[in-house]
Order: C-alpha cells, then structure tokens, then sequence
C-alpha cells in the first residue's frame, strides 16, 4: 500500500482502531452493565438484587441515549426502571421476603443455568446477525429511535405484545396480594378463640 493510499485511509475517519468518545463510552457503560447484571443475578439479597436490577436497566437505556434512540431511551426508563422494578420492589415488600442474605435463594444448579444462559444468548446472537445481516440503516431518512418512526412501528406490529404485558405485570401485581393476605392458620385459632369467648 503507497502512503498515500495509508494517508487517505487514516484520514477517512474513524475505525475500528480509532474510536470515537461515543464509542468508547458505548464500551464502558456496556461493560458496567454487564457487571450490574452478573451480581444481579448472583447476590443472595433478593432486595439488592432488584436494585441491581435498575443499575443493569439503567445502563440500557444510557446505551440507547448514545444510539441516538431517546424516545427508547426514556420508555427504558419510565417503563422498566420506574414501573417494573417498582412492582418487584413492592411484589417482596409484599410477600415479606427476608431483607437479608437468604440461604434459600440458591438451588444449587448455578451450572446448569450457566449452560442454558450461554446457549440462549448464542442463540440470540446468531438470530439476531441471521436476521440483520443484510439490513442497512438509512442515515439520510428519519432518525430510526425517534419517535414518530417507534410510534409508527410500536401500533403497527407490537400492540397486542404490549397488551399482554401489562395484563401481566396486573397479575403478578394480583397474585403479590394475594400471598400476602394469607391468614396464618394459628393466628385463625386464636382469633376464633378470642371470638367465643
């Protein structure tokens, strides 16, 4: 290669070699992510690991804000972070789950759902680049996180998605009282107790 076919490769703009501030930020909250969610996933404390949870969500949706995807960004935010992990926070204030280290929350198959883990995310990885790898963006169009083309796209294909969600998220919400109102057997004794006398 003539140096100056070196010159103007290097003056092009940036590659893999030199990253931009976006990208390497991109990296560094990727990163910390991660991190948030293999405690997430691995502390015996059921409390932190829900607001481990909103670290690992959090940092999602900061990744979206650099993919120029705000209006995504902001349902990560509203959404995940503000009503989903509420709901689990209220779901184990609920149930009365222990606030401490709880010695029960492992069932002793760490590798067996290390292995389906990794196989799920292989299989993820392979769908998704099986899928897109000959989609190209339109960077003169509009902007693809804004929010007329995710409305336009949330209404056409993902409401009836939506719908089941929330239905779902009103049953965990239901059942979470449900477990909390259970009379204690014992308790029902002595209040009958109380009662005939």
């Amino acid at each position: 290669m003539s140096p100056a076919a070196t010159l103007a490769a290097a003056t092009a703009g940036p590659g893999f070699l030199s990253p931009t501030g976006v990208e390497i930020a991109f990296v560094l909250v990727a990163v910390a992510t991660l991190g948030a969610a293999l405690i997430t996933v691995t502390t015996k404390q059921l409390v932190h690991a829900a607001l481990w949870l909103v670290v690992a969500l959090g940092g999602i949706a900061v990744e979206y804000l650099l993919l120029t995807a705000e209006f995504i960004a902001w349902v990560q935010v509203l959404i995940y972070v503000g009503s989903v992990v509420v709901l689990l926070l209220f779901g184990l204030m609920l149930t009365k789950a222990p606030i401490g280290r709880s010695p029960d929350a492992d069932s002793g198959n760490r590798w067996v759902a290390l292995a389906v883990a990794v196989a799920a995310a292989a299989s993820l990885v392979w769908v998704v680049v099986d899928a897109f790898r000959t989609t190209w963006i339109d960077l003169d169009g509009p902007s693809q996180g804004s929010t007329k083309v995710s409305g336009e796209f949330l209404f056409q294909h993902w409401v009836l998605p939506f719908e089941a969600l929330s239905v779902l998220l009103l049953a965990a919400l239901v059942g979470a009282i449900v477990l909390s109102r259970k009379s204690d057997p014992a308790a029902d004794g002595s209040e009958d107790k109380e009662r005939q006398r």
